[in-house]
């Protein structure tokens, strides 16, 4: 029999940016059916990131489904729950025979994800619906099913029923060695790629009790490798091509051994052919530990400051001083050791007041490029989501599950403290989507053109990439919008949860109800992860609209489209490198056509907001992305 395991993707700003997803919680698995002798009985496959992040949705059931094997498992998470379970039902559809287990974080015990009812009943087989929250779980399930025994009751375990979910059977026993499992990259479960991030986990398990963290929820007894076989782990990797090694330990400085550890990773880097990323606390943290840590090659941190109210601090349990966290990167960055700060919006406690007074402090103790200031969101099986009735928090049902408003922070004023954040920090908190503008398609396809003077409509209906651009072009755009909403549905219903970005390159000028109706159209489409990612902004991450302007245009018809959308016109290198400074702000941002000197890209980078330029041409556009996403 054959499992075929997915874990899809959070969705890139940007088509041709790379992910980073790495398949580890499905690899896993794999790992836990070697080590529990059932590979006699299953082969399994992980679905690599190549098909996962590439593949719309229907490419996507197509690969998966192939050979029908006889139990699809899907990794889900807050960024691709609608769309794994979409997936599901796609595969169903194609492979009726085919059982469907799910697992991971946005299964909870707590709750179960508001869309499982959307996996469909077929007449010959109802798919299952499980929980895996062990290897150990995952292990008892599999066996059950391949005995052809019921797993309801297994440690970790619901089943879908003709009425509904059963019961989940007791929590698994978590207190297993990190021994026990080998890391999948050792296994060759999950290739090592020197062009992604390698994670690694050392440590199970938190010290700290941070209510709006699952952590503390999902493992209370904290287990370690042991020095020398984290030190064999990460020379392992290395081996095997690693370059960028991230540690998944939640607070990396709390482990036990942590200094003979970098000692350890010293010693193993000494080529310095590994840099090495962790999250860390302020709270112990000394001089001699900076000096370790830059040593043994970590070259960039991540810190919570999370909020400068002391009293906030406590309420969530986090405790910790802000003048810490300022001693800390004062130190770190003595070494060399770039930073990730966190800083919250929307702690229960907090005001406008302490969040602006928290962007000041990042800002006076040199860390405003480093910050990282986002809205709280409230996930499943936290602490801080059971409580949220009873300290006056409202949030979003959905992923991401985003605050809405608190007892001390209103609905405008968290969106207010964005935009001051924001003003006070020079730039966007947050990744601008970035439209699909290149000329040709790729493979998969990626561009589908619509000349409404000259319809195809068929070619809409052809399964595309992840990341499509449909463009719609023709003398009078609106005159024909029957066409080009019509070729906007066929896109929709193919390949829903996919990024889409419709692209208007009109002969004329048109009436800026056009907008309108492209923009409602998208609206009543499937909603995700990613349509609401940005949606306090007003903005949609999965279906986007923009205009690319050939000619000349009325500069107040122009005006009034930038109001509403982004705006970009065909031009050369020359002229763009001439406006760098002016391109998207009282001038649309550039869509460069032709081929710039290959030493020219520094300059129009320093010159110009790098999100106001992008390629008409692939390659650039991706070397582009490479710079200026990093």
């Amino acid at each position: 029999m054959r499992l075929r395991l997915v874990q899809l993707p959070v969705p890139p700003p940007a088509a041709l940016a790379s992910t980073g997803n790495v398949p580890l919680a499905a690899g896993t698995l794999g790992v836990s059916a070697r080590v529990h002798g059932l590979t006699s009985r299953l082969s399994v496959d992980v679905v690599p990131p190549s098909v996962t992040d590439a593949l719309g949705d229907a490419l996507l059931a197509q690969v998966v489904s192939r050979d029908e094997p006889e139990f699809l498992g899907l990794s889900l998470y807050l960024w691709n729950v609608e769309r794994s379970l979409h997936l599901a039902r796609e595969v169903k559809r194609r492979s009726p025979r085919t059982r469907v287990l799910v697992g991971g974080p946005e299964v909870s015990y707590e709750e179960i994800p508001n869309t499982h009812s959307q996996i469909p009943n077929t007449k010959s087989q109802i798919p299952k619906k499980s929980q895996v929250p062990s290897r150990k779980s995952f292990a008892g399930l599999m066996e059950a099913l391949l005995d052809d025994r019921d797993p309801a009751g297994l440690p970790g375990v619901a089943v879908r029923r003709p009425l509904g979910l059963s019961s989940f059977g007791p929590p698994a026993d978590a207190a297993f060695p990190l021994t026990r499992y080998p890391s999948p990259y050792v296994e060759g479960v999950v290739p090592v790629e020197p062009e992604r991030s390698t994670y690694l986990e050392t440590v199970r398990g938190c010290r700290s009790h941070c209510t709006f963290c699952f952590y503390p929820r999902s493992s209370t007894v904290l287990r370690a490798l042991e020095v020398e076989d984290a030190a064999r782990l990460v020379r392992d990797v290395r081996d095997r091509g690693a370059r960028e090694v991230v540690f998944l330990d939640p607070t990396f400085n709390h482990r036990p051994g942590f200094v003979p550890l970098l000692e350890a990773l010293a010693e193993v880097n000494r080529d310095r052919a590994l840099s090495f990323f962790a999250e860390i606390r302020a709270e112990g943290l000394t001089e001699g530990h900076a000096a370790l840590l830059a040593r043994a090659g970590f070259t960039k941190l991540e810190i919570g400051l999370q909020s400068v109210n002391r009293e906030t601090l406590k309420r969530v349990r986090r405790g910790g001083s802000p003048q810490l966290v300022a001693e800390a990167a004062r130190l770190l960055h003595e070494y060399g050791i770039e930073l990730l700060v966190d800083l919250i919006v929307g702690l229960p406690g907090d005001t406008r007041d302490d969040v602006l007074r928290g962007v000041d402090f990042l800002q006076e103790n040199g860390l405003g490029t480093e910050a990282q200031v986002f809205p709280l969101s409230l996930l499943p099986g936290t602490a801080l989501r059971a409580t949220a009735a009873e300290d006056g928090v409202e949030f979003d049902p959905a992923p991401p599950y985003r605050v809405r408003r608190t007892a001390t922070l209103a609905e405008a004023e968290i969106r207010a403290c964005i935009e001051e954040a924001e003003a006070r920090l020079g730039r966007r908190v947050d990744e601008v989507p970035r439209p699909h503008l290149v000329e040709s398609p790729g493979d998969p396809a990626d561009v589908f053109l619509l000349d409404v003077d000259d319809p195809g409509l068929s070619r809409m209906r052809s399964p595309g990439a992840q990341h499509v651009a449909l463009w719609l072009t023709g003398r009078d755009v609106f005159a024909r919008r029957d066409l080009a909403l019509a070729a906007l549905d066929a896109r929709l219903e193919i390949d829903p949860y996919s990024t889409l970005d419709v692209v208007l390159a009109p002969a004329q000028q048109f009436p800026l109800d056009l907008l309108d109706l492209l923009r409602a159209r998208l609206a009543a489409a499937p909603r995700s992860y990613a349509s609401r990612a940005l949606s306090h902004r007003g903005e949609d991450l999965q279906h986007r609209i923009c205009v690319v302007l050939s000619g000349e245009a009325d500069h107040g018809w122009v005006d009034a489209v930038r109001q509403r959308v982004p705006v970009f016109r065909n031009q050369g290198f020359r002229r763009a490198l001439a406006d760098a400074s002016r391109l998207g702000a009282d001038l649309p941002c550039a869509r460069i056509t032709d081929l710039p000197p290959s030493d020219a890209f520094a300059e129009l980078q320093r010159l110009c907001d790098p999100d106001s330029v992008c390629f008409a041409g692939r390659v650039l556009e991706r070397a582009w992305q490479a710079r200026m996403l990093d």
